[in-house]
């Protein structure tokens, strides 16, 4: 849905993040024109738009044809005529202060007064570039991160004097592109995301200069040790190791020697073909397992924690919109915030102050806020409240949910980022939600989905569980087991992706809707695994045990279809008519008998382990409860008045 006060938009500059910018703008419905000051630049940008398109469209990616989201996007050259008419322009020009003031003056005086300005600047002052128009109060950053296609983030960012009108206006273009805001309150060299994840990269860097690690080193333990994507070498590499040492250089601070070196000798990573790893003459990223030795992750760890510390000091945001940003903008299993505070916010304040006193250098001094958190007993997760609340009634972070007035409870795997895949604390929260954090009686059935539309889950993050002890690993099962057990109907609706884990939680719904493009596997097998959620028991009693030893054995992925014919899912439909086939079974349930659904879904779970004649005779039994109850009174009455029943809606046996 279009941003009601925005209707076109011109973006400045066709290289990959303008051309890019335009993409989604065009995909989300906006008219765009392409700017830039050659007509080669916009004729390559509207290529890459063109041929970006098309893969969407192969991929099902688009609500419509390619060539109708292209016909939304024209190309100008002329600066004045490209603003002319425009509710909405977003510069994505080189990061130079002078050219971008100098072009904002000239936006300001060629387009409308309505018009919002937007710099989509990684790191610059907002209020700087906004001081060169006449509108400093209609000027917003809007950080999009590279590529936009692909990435879900952009960081809102407010000049001194940008007006909230402006900023929710900036937020409701973002959200219309299908992109997640995160609002950064004040004007801060690097914003959010950069801030907290520079020290990842920058640190290790300082060690290396003082030879107290090594390249390989420093990434295995980072990767292997502490879960993350990416070392820090390698994601330096990956991003250009000139973009970290410009951010340095416009803060008017010295970069590591490592990079500094690398870039004075072009060496800038991958798109150099060499950087910390070599490229073109080399294997590239190589480190194992045991190369991480001895590092010290921690270090780290706590200067990161630092840099999100200093920004709440100072109200620039909220521990959740760090960590939405640190996921989606940084690519990170989890945020920096819920780190902290599972390592201790006292640990890594402790941390800090050692090795402020054994080297006295100024990036070591904790943050005022870090402080005052730790004095005051907040801690961190063990003592039940740091950055976060932790316990009962603790903010969820990869779960969200919403009861409806009818008692239907839609829970949603909310890490589309991650393709939904499931990480330790994902299972905690849906495990929380359904034993503790809702009042049973109030549910009437559970519907679980995906965020997005790639995955309903691809699995268990792996990286997420390689800090986790083996006896961890075995309590796994314990939130299907909620699931499977949950005396209400619960239902699982899929789209794309449902493998590993998310496969296990499926099969522990009682009923499974999927889309033709569903894929489904259970491919712990590659992994040297096997199924740790029950999928090796609830398969096998649901498809028998040659179906499942072929699932099994080979980790080969199933499509809806088969699916069906196998018995795993109840319903194959197309995408669009997803929310109407599970919203049919819904409607079964709001209204129904509640307490006959309860007892049916616990007689066909014990009957599947008893003899046949104690299952029969379970059976019986809850036949006959059930005839003493308020629902059978009425649903007898209502067959005899040939009408519908109205149940009460509660439990009466």
């Amino acid at each position: 849905m279009l941003s009601e006060s925005i209707d076109r938009v011109t973006v400045l500059g066709a290289g990959s993040m303008g051309h890019g910018i335009a993409e989604v703008a065009a995909i989300a419905g906006y008219q765009v024109v392409l700017r830039d000051i050659e007509q080669e630049f916009v004729r390559d940008g509207y290529e890459e738009i063109e041929w970006s398109l098309g893969k969407l469209e192969k991929k099902g990616r688009l609500d419509e044809d390619a060539e109708a989201v292209l016909g939304r996007v024209s190309t100008a050259i002329d600066l004045e005529e490209s603003v002319a008419d425009a509710d909405l322009v977003v510069e994505a020009i080189p990061e130079q202060m002078a050219l971008k003031r100098e072009t904002f003056a000239t936006i300001d005086e060629a387009a409308p007064d309505r018009a919002i300005l937007a710099t989509n600047t990684s790191s610059l002052s907002i209020t700087e570039i906004a001081s060169a128009t006449e509108r400093p109060e209609r000027v917003v950053g809007t950080h999009f991160f590279n590529p936009p296609v692909k990435m879900d983030l952009v960081e809102v960012i407010e000049g001194e004097v940008t007006s909230d009108e402006t900023v929710d206006a900036a937020f409701d273009f973002v959200e219309a592109l299908e992109k997640t805001p995160i609002h950064v309150r004040k004007d801060v060299h690097g914003f959010v995301v950069n801030n907290v994840l520079l020290p990842f990269m920058e640190e290790p860097a300082r060690m290396l200069a003082a030879d107290e690690t090594t390249v390989r080193k420093a990434d295995a333990a980072m990767v292997y040790e502490r879960g993350y994507p990416m070392g820090p070498f390698e994601l330096l590499d990956y991003t250009g190791i000139d973009i970290a040492y410009h951010f340095r250089e416009e803060a008017g601070q010295k970069p590591p020697d490592p990079i500094a070196e690398r870039v004075e000798r072009d060496d800038l990573g991958t798109k150099s073909g060499a950087g910390f790893y070599q490229y073109e003459d080399g294997d590239g990223a190589t480190y194992e397992p045991d190369d991480g030795e001895g590092f010290d992750t921690l270090r780290v760890e706590a200067l990161m924690v630092n840099e999100a510390a200093k920004l709440l000091g100072n109200d620039v945001t909220t521990p959740e919109e760090i960590d939405i940003g640190m996921r989606l903008g940084a690519g990170l299993p989890e945020g920096t915030c819920l780190t902290g505070d599972k390592l201790g916010l006292d640990t890594v304040l402790d941390k800090l102050r050692t090795l402020h006193d054994e080297t006295g250098e100024s990036r070591f001094v904790p943050a005022d806020y870090l402080v005052e958190l730790v004095e005051s007993g907040k801690t961190g997760a063990d003592a039940g409240e740091g950055f976060y609340q932790h316990g009962e009634g603790s903010p969820f972070h990869y779960v969200s949910y919403d009861l409806s007035e009818d008692g239907v409870l839609t829970v949603t795997l909310d890490r589309a980022e991650r393709l939904n895949a499931f990480c330790p604390e994902m299972f905690e929260e849906v495990d929380r939600l359904l034993s503790r954090e809702i009042d049973g009686d109030d549910v009437v059935c559970v519907v679980f989905e995906g965020a997005g539309d790639r995955a309903f889950s691809a699995g268990a993050d792996i990286t997420g569980f390689m800090t986790s002890s083996p006896t961890e690993m075995m309590d796994v099962d314990d939130v299907f087991r909620t699931v499977y057990r949950y005396d209400r109907p619960t239902i699982a609706k899929i789209d794309g992706f449902c493998l590993g884990a998310g496969f296990e939680l499926a099969l522990a719904c009682d009923l499974r809707v999927a889309t033709d493009s569903a894929r489904f596997a259970s491919p712990e097998i590659d992994l040297g695994l096997i199924p740790g959620g029950g999928a090796t028991q609830r398969l096998v009693r649901l498809v028998g045990e040659t179906r499942t030893k072929e699932l099994l054995f080979t980790g080969d992925q199933i499509d809806a279809e088969r699916a069906r014919d196998w018995g795993i899912v109840n319903r194959v439909v197309p995408e669009d008519e997803l929310n109407s086939a599970v919203d049919e079974f819904v409607q079964n349930f709001v209204g129904g008998p509640t307490t006959a659904l309860k007892i049916a879904k616990q007689v066909v779970h014990e009957g599947q382990d008893a003899s046949l004649d104690t299952a029969l005779a379970l059976e019986s039994k809850s036949f006959g409860l059930l005839t003493s109850t308020d629902d059978m009174l009425e649903g007898v009455t209502a067959f005899r008045q040939g009408r519908d029943p109205e149940f009460g809606g509660g439990d009466d046996a």
